[in-house]
């Protein structure tokens, strides 16, 4: 009776906790990105006391093997490797981070709307949106990293924290579309839900309708979507980083190393597979975490699984 009791005043959030607990592929990723996370977070308190600096240039110590002194050996201009691949997670994960949550941001409301206005609103909105998702993306972010600030009345800055912004920005404009189409469909089911009529016909404000009931229902999927297009953001900020378009000197990123990395590919293969490992251990964990919330957040998920 009290084990009834128990799972009967269990509430969804900890419900969706349990199905993600069980989920070991899940579990594994969560607890990676946290080191990962926490690596970033504390970069300089770590360099501090081992006593390294990310942006010393030492030509005494270049492409230095590992030693105590370089516990991941230096680069081509002598600079710590395990201080620039600490200072490149802070960059990268930021990025990835920023810039998903703002694409999440902007595909929810526009989502939202769509969903909850139809009619004409709704069909604009999703042409705009078919017609975002019918260009490739890679592309379309290479040729807005490569433009010209300047010729658009903008600051000729586009180093260090500029371009983190100018990055941000970008990938945010152009990665909304697929969390714009989720949380429509979330509210065009609960559109159609009998709560919902019922505040429509008390006379609730419809902005409030949407805030307080049609929102909280599209939560899930969007941070769903968010969490899957982190592990994307930071593949494509590697990339414009490796072809020299995205994150600029002396901000360091794991893309950034990468590009640095490939004319002594052969001869030092560390400097290219230290940022690549890390690459791929956190898109591995981003994606481990997705699944998992895909599943603990859907009300139709077995318990068992």
């Amino acid at each position: 009776m009290t084990a009834l009791v128990m799972n009967t005043t269990e509430t969804p959030t900890r419900r969706a906790w349990i199905r993600f607990r069980r989920n070991r592929a899940a579990m594994l990723g969560a607890c990676l990105l946290v080191v990962l996370a926490l690596s970033a977070i504390f970069a300089g308190a770590i360099t501090a006391v081992l006593g390294l600096d990310a942006e010393a240039v030492d030509l005494a110590s270049r492409y230095a093997p590992m030693s105590a002194a370089h516990p991941l050996g230096g680069d081509e201009l002598g600079r710590d490797v395990l201080a620039r691949l600490l200072q490149g997670g802070q960059v990268s994960l930021s990025v990835g981070l920023a810039a998903a949550v703002a694409a999440a941001g902007i595909g929810a409301a526009i989502g939202l709307l769509a969903g909850f206005q139809g009619g004409l609103t709704d069909s604009v909105l999703m042409r705009i949106t078919d017609g975002m998702l019918a260009l490739p993306v890679l592309p379309l972010l290479i040729v807005l990293a490569a433009v010209d600030p300047t010729k658009l009345g903008m600051s000729a800055d586009s180093g260090g924290a500029a371009s983190v912004v100018r990055i941000v920005l970008i990938v945010a404009l152009v990665g909304w579309p697929g969390a714009s189409r989720l949380t429509r469909a979330a509210a065009l089911s609960a559109r159609a839900q009998d709560y919902v009529r019922a505040a429509r016909a008390v006379g609730v404000h419809p902005f409030r309708i949407a805030v307080r009931h049609v929102a909280p229902a599209a939560a899930g999927p969007v941070i769903v979507a968010a969490t899957l297009a982190m592990g994307q953001v930071i593949l494509f900020e590697s990339i414009l980083s490796f072809l020299g378009l995205g994150i600029q000197p002396p901000l360091a990123s794991w893309g950034a190393m990468l590009a640095h990395a490939q004319d002594t590919i052969w001869e030092r293969p560390m400097l290219a597979i230290w940022p690549g490992v890390a690459i791929f251990l956190t898109v591995i964990a981003v994606n481990f975490v997705g699944d998992g919330l895909r599943d603990a957040l859907n009300p139709r998920a077995v318990e068992n699984r």
